[in-house]
């Protein structure tokens, strides 16, 4: 048997698991990566309370939640 062949059997019988929480931790230290930079990017230090919210770090926490909610599909998809 030739090294093709048996590269060819071991991918057959792979089987797919799941990325789990690596994959899903990876995600979401992206996704607050890129809140920090969309915080600086408008002027604002990120995890900083402010009284009111102007509407760019509305913006910068919508694209936040739709990152993390992005994650969770990280999380259950199969991979190989």
């Amino acid at each position: 048997m030739n090294l093709k062949s048996i590269t060819v059997l071991l991918t057959a019988a792979a089987v797919p698991v799941f990325a789990g929480p690596l994959g899903y931790a990876l995600c979401q230290t992206g996704c607050n990566g890129l809140a920090v930079a969309c915080y600086a990017g408008a002027g604002f230090t990120f995890g900083v309370a402010l009284p009111a919210a102007p509407p760019v770090l509305l913006a910068c926490n919508s694209a936040l939640g739709g990152c993390m909610a992005a994650c969770a599909v990280v999380a259950l998809t199969p991979t190989l």
